[in-house]
């Protein structure tokens, strides 16, 4: 064993991480290809491997070398940052008793196991006591963070998806765009109404063309499928490892844009986590830079990238070739039609990118909420129609398309919310300096090549790693911080001005 305390940590950190990777597979397969009657088996595996994992973050010797490491610390900037890291990583840790993880991990999948059914029953009353042992757990945690950290309890399980942006930062942001949706929202469905109907592709679309298709997407956007899988599921996803990225969509014959936007969208993260520095490769530092970084890569491919003018003029043709029909329904022109549409409507994964936002500052209300104690499980529901009715002016007729339409809280992830649409701001404006720095971007979108931004978005994005927090990824790529402006520039060229 080396006498460098820091290489030791690097090697118990390649442990942990190994685990975490094991982990990541063993939810892929739960969603993915797991039978229904195994789930209670696969959550007790998964507590298993969160238990182990935190007993080798904890351990006593973590905190010893940690301090020596500290007292004399590597000069190498990447090294710096993956020891502030550890230091951050085992803080977080140290501080949750290792039954209470493993309590949170086994009432998660007991919890998420019971939402499937609800959801589809529509039947809040039959996972609320599940929701409410989560809820109690995730506040058991979030105090005991809160202590470790100074951060206030909800903060401290934000921090936990995007380091360093708390409630105080996105507050703001939010009440800001709140104000931006009441003027810009009826405009553009005024704008929108004026113009003519988007004409819809004619189906049947059989699942294997949509499959093939798919494939060749993400291949063509960029995934090597020498380290991925694309398979189906109930929910899209994006998982697996850096070196083996796993996403799934979901098929519809009546309705192909679903599967192929739905793998656009996960090819963005398959490649950010692709592009992560193989050096670093278990090592805090070689991470992601959280979440909201996270959701601009796919955003930025998705929604940035192929739903552009310039790339629909490329794939209706191969849309056409397909599926056949109506010329006109796979004009670009009319792709963008079809695709942008502005549309209020109760299901935050089918929302458009103008409303999408409005379904985030919700669940951002309500979960704040939740975790502060000021909201009650059982009154979840009427809370989220009255807030829902308030952003959007429409109540949900259910609560299959109300509280139980996402499977976060039932899985425990509070606090990841504000990232979809931090990721979307960020997204556009990493997308405005692509464009700056790259002006043949969308020449090359037109032909379908994806290689000058992702050529991009390698070394600027998903090179960096977590070697940069959020802000500073932002400033070192775009020369600023989130900038919400270039957002809402965004939606005015796209939905106000064409």
């Amino acid at each position: 064993m080396t006498n460098d305390p820091y290489l030791r940590l690097k090697s118990r950190f390649n442990r942990i991480g190994a685990l975490g990777e094991a982990s990541a597979m063993l939810g892929w397969d739960a969603s993915a290809m797991m039978p229904e009657g195994g789930g209670a088996s696969r959550g007790e595996q998964l507590a298993v491997l969160a238990g182990l994992s935190h007993e080798l973050l904890t351990a006593p010797v973590v905190a010893e070398d940690l301090a020596a490491a500290e007292a004399s610390p590597p000069a190498e900037r990447w090294d710096a940052a993956n020891l502030a890291l550890m230091r951050r990583t085992h803080t977080r840790a140290a501080c949750l008793p290792g039954d209470l993880v493993e309590a949170v991990s086994r009432a998660n999948s007991a919890c998420e196991k019971v939402w499937r059914k609800a959801r589809a029953a529509s039947d809040f009353a039959m996972v609320r006591p599940y929701l409410e042992e989560v809820v109690r757990l995730q506040r058991e945690e979030a105090a005991a963070l809160s202590g470790a950290t100074g951060l206030a309890p909800y903060d401290a399980l934000m921090d936990g998806f995007q380091r360093g942006i708390g409630a105080a930062d996105v507050e703001p942001v939010f009440a800001a765009y709140e104000s931006f949706l009441k003027e810009a929202l009826p405009e553009a469905e005024a704008i929108q109404a004026r113009r003519p109907a988007p004409v819809e592709p004619s189906g049947p679309f059989p699942v294997e063309i949509q499959k093939r298709l798919c494939r060749q997407l993400s291949e063509r956007i960029g995934l090597d499928f020498t380290h991925a899988r694309l398979d189906e599921s109930a929910h899209p996803f994006s998982g697996g490892t850096p070196a083996d990225a796993r996403i799934t969509t979901r098929y519809d014959e009546g309705n192909f844009a679903q599967a192929l936007l739905g793998v656009a969208h996960e090819t963005g993260h398959a490649l950010y986590e692709r592009g992560l520095p193989e050096a670093w490769e278990r090592q805090p530092v070689g991470e992601a830079a959280g979440m909201a970084a996270h959701e601009s890569q796919s955003l930025l491919i998705e929604v940035q990238a192929c739903r552009s003018d310039a790339f629909l003029s490329w794939l209706g043709p191969q849309l056409h070739a397909a599926f056949g029909g109506a010329t006109e329904a796979y004009d670009g022109a009319n792709l963008g039609r079809l695709w942008r549409r502005v549309a209020r409507g109760f299901i935050r994964v089918d929302a458009d990118e103008m409303t999408y936002p409005a379904h985030v500052i919700l669940r951002f209300r309500l979960e704040r909420a939740l975790i502060g104690g000021d909201l009650a499980v059982a009154d979840l529901p009427g809370a989220w129609n009255e807030g829902f009715r308030g952003l959007l002016g429409l109540t949900p007729p259910d609560d299959r398309r109300g509280c139980l339409q996402d499977i976060h809280w039932y899985d425990g992830a509070f606090g990841y919310f504000p990232s979809y649409t931090l990721g979307a701001m960020a997204a556009a404006q990493i997308m405005a300096a692509a464009r700056a720095a790259v002006p043949g971007i969308d020449a090359a979108l037109a032909q379908g090549d994806f290689a000058p931004l992702l050529g991009w978005l390698r070394p600027n994005i998903h090179g960096k790693a977590a070697s940069l927090g959020f802000q500073d990824l932002l400033r070192e790529a775009t020369g600023g911080p989130l900038d919400p402006a270039a957002f809402t520039r965004h939606l005015r060229a796209r939905y106000l001005e064409g």
